[in-house]
């Protein structure tokens, strides 16, 4: 048995059967990041200790007789999201060296569960781009095409999956950045419902925006994950207090009358073709599997991406305005303390740098009204689009992006060419709806395409149905990248 072909819940059954271990599987995962990961860049930094520790302890309360939904699963974190004792840099200069004395919500719920640690994945600068090359540090590869990006900003987490470096993942989407690299990657990726799993420990970008969400192989996987990392927390005033349902108990693969809504705005000029057709292909099948398709029109969707990229940078702006090299991260010394706080500052990004001015000038004063206000009063009408479309299906299908993955640097100097992979994602941000990403095919270069179905606030368990349902009938998720560059 290859460890590395299993997906997480797999992998779960094999340890409860007594066919492997947890120690084993996580140094296999260790290998093989030694092995590959000098070529897909997709970890910052790798906790082999600690994970061979927790792996150990794992085994022992396994043998004790214990068990749980992630006991002995090793996994990767998004370098945005703290963890005690690991560094944890946001992908940026700013946080070089900043190692957390606490770790975040999810990942204190992770460990609860018995889950191993393997170490921290890379990401755009503060989570801020689409390919993972607005890293301070590195840039990561697509292990289906070692010469394009992973999407972003969670595009660490979704190569080292996708390439067998973990069982799965977090990351945090604040605009489609788990669903698109999970799309690029050919893996299940999950954003939750707003404040269905706590932010108090992630590094924020976009307050109203940002969330977690698992990347896995397998619909499993992620409606696993979901039920470790969900749940109210009062350190987050943002958190949902509503009951968490068992999602893995409702992966039944039954959507017989599921009435599914196809947005005819989502299917424009600049859509690949081939992603069109594995797309409507995949709504053919879902039909084919007893669910209802119709249209619908989300009429304010072409709002969305002006509408994000005011609203976000400005959230941004105040968010990053904490870095000034007087509480924590590295500090550059000037001649006074302007010029501290401004040469300190230099160590951000052009990437961040650019969010940073944007939002400021939307905030600013005698703009505020034209630019900010404008962007908050569409965004409501984004909202209401997603919520009369609910009021008549029960699922929303649609492209995750797009286009396949693109070749590294090809759009790095084309902000709003960069910005357009994300065109299929970001009104759902604007709104209180939930979605994932699911592969459903590839085009002619091999690559992978996800299908996005959206779901109402707090329908996780209805998409990831309907999700397992797709799997099931078109098990993509079983394609596993086959790269010569990663060969042993």
């Amino acid at each position: 048995m290859d460890p590395s072909t299993l997906t997480l819940t797999e992998l779960r059954d094999a340890l409860r059967r007594g066919e492997t271990t947890s120690v084993a599987a996580t140094t296999a995962m260790i290998d093989r990041i030694v092995a590959y990961d000098n070529t897909l860049r997709s970890y910052l930094a790798v906790a082999d200790e600690s994970a061979l520790e927790q792996a150990a302890a794992a085994d022992r309360r396994r043998a004790a007789g214990e068990d749980g939904p992630l006991l002995g699963i090793p996994l990767a974190i998004k370098d945005i999201i703290c963890t005690a004792g690991i560094p944890t840099t946001a992908g940026s200069k700013i946080l070089e060296g900043f190692i957390p004395p606490y770790d975040a919500f999810v990942v204190a719920r992770l460990l609860a569960a018995g889950a191993v640690i393997l170490g921290k994945t890379n990401t755009d600068e503060f989570a801020m781009g689409s390919s993972t090359e607005n890293s301070a540090y590195v840039t990561t590869a697509n292990p289906w095409d070692v010469d394009r990006v992973p999407g972003g900003s969670s595009g660490g987490s979704a190569a080292a999956v996708a390439a067998g470096l973990a069982y799965g993942a977090l990351g945090t989407d604040t605009g489609g950045s788990v669903r698109q690299p999970a799309s690029f990657c050919g893996l299940v990726g999950l954003r939750p419902t707003y404040g269905r799993v706590s932010r108090w420990g992630v590094i924020a970008f976009a307050s109203s925006l940002d969330q977690v969400g698992p990347f896995g192989r397998a619909v499993a996987d992620c409606a696993a994950l979901l039920g470790v990392i969900a749940g109210h927390d009062p350190r987050d005033s943002t958190s949902l207090d509503a009951p968490v349902p068992d999602y893995e108990a409702a992966l039944t693969g039954d959507i017989r009358g599921l009435r599914v809504g196809v947005p005819r705005e989502y299917f424009i000029e600049g859509i690949a073709p081939e992603v069109e057709a594995a797309v409507r292909a995949a709504i053919d099948d879902l039909a084919a599997l007893g669910a209802e398709v119709v249209e619908v029109s989300l009429p304010h969707t072409h709002y969305g991406l002006p509408v994000y990229y005011l609203i976000a940078p400005a959230e941004a702006s105040a968010n990053l305005a904490r870095y000034d090299g007087t509480r924590f991260g590295p500090r550059v010394e000037g001649a006074d303390m302007i010029d501290t706080v401004r040469q300190t500052r230099a160590l951000f990004g052009p990437e961040v740098k650019r969010r940073i001015m944007l939002g400021t000038y939307a905030l600013s004063a005698g703009y505020y009204d034209e630019y900010y206000g404008r962007a908050l009063r569409a965004r409501t009408l984004i909202a209401g689009d997603f919520r009369r479309a609910f009021e008549t299906v029960d699922v929303i299908a649609a492209p995750t992006s797009p286009t396949t993955a693109f070749r590294i640097g090809e759009r790095v100097n084309d902000p709003l060419s960069m910005y357009l992979a994300d065109v299929f994602t970001l009104p759902l941000n604007l709104s209180a709806a939930c979605g994932l990403s699911v592969p459903c095919g590839v085009d002619s270069a091999g690559l992978p395409i996800g299908l996005q179905l959206i779901g109402d606030t707090l329908q996780e368990a209805r998409i990831l149905n309907a999700a397992y349902a797709y799997e099931q009938a078109r098990p993509w998720h079983r394609r596993l990248p086959v790269v010569p560059a990663l060969e042993p």
